[in-house]
């Protein structure tokens, strides 16, 4: 699979070669489900807590005697049915964690880059160095190369080189700038326009290919 090769004007300046196995693999959109709800889960913090019975202060003393008041039997002014007492069944920290294989969690990236591919929704660019390190103008970049939709940009690394395009894209809503390595399915599925410097596609072929 050829797709065009642009610079930060929108230019033609070549062509790139796709790897078949990366982007144009099985679409498996339950895989993909799967690995989405994974890392939604695994990005609940679960620390909602409530207090039991036992947790809650007071109620040390019986309220009344046991007979002759006329009043319902109490133990506890701390009890659940008590304004102010222990929760039944309360929410306690706990994890949301689900486990999914690297093989599969790699099968949905290569099936979400496959629908991407086949819509063409990734731009390729020759390389990201700003004239100008504004936001101004890294807005007119992004609307050379994909028009005013939402843009997940990748970067080969985390380096001085490609602070400037992070600091430029930063104050942006619609763009969200994200390391090669850390390429995951919430991401691809959220954002319209994969920006994919030729650099970064060496990273993804590396470790998805």
């Amino acid at each position: 699979m050829e797709v065009d090769v642009i610079n930060i004007k929108g230019e033609k300046v070549s062509t790139a070669e796709l790897l078949a196995e990366i982007f144009d693999a099985p679409v498996k959109v339950d895989l993909m489900h799967q690995a989405y709800v994974r890392q939604m889960a695994n990005s609940r913090l679960g620390t909602h807590s409530t207090k039991g019975r036992s947790e809650v202060s007071g109620g040390g003393r019986k309220p009344w005697r046991q007979k002759g008041t006329g009043r319902a039997r109490q133990g506890s002014i701390r009890a659940a049915q008590w304004v102010g007492g222990g929760k039944i069944f309360t929410p306690k920290p706990r994890s949301y964690e689900k486990l999914m294989p690297k093989k599969m969690r790699r099968a949905a990236l290569r099936s979400a880059l496959t629908v991407k591919a086949s819509e063409g929704e990734i731009v390729l660019v020759d390389d990201l160095k700003l004239d100008e390190v504004k936001t101004r103008y890294m807005a007119e970049v992004l609307k050379a190369m994909v028009g005013d939709t939402t843009v997940l940009l990748l970067i080969p690394e985390n380096g001085p080189e490609y602070d400037d395009v992070k600091r430029a894209c930063a104050n942006i809503s619609s763009v969200k700038t994200l390391v090669a390595n850390y390429l995951n399915i919430r991401d691809l599925l959220g954002y319209k326009n994969l920006v994919i410097p030729v650099a970064a596609l060496d990273v993804i072929e590396s470790y998805l290919g």
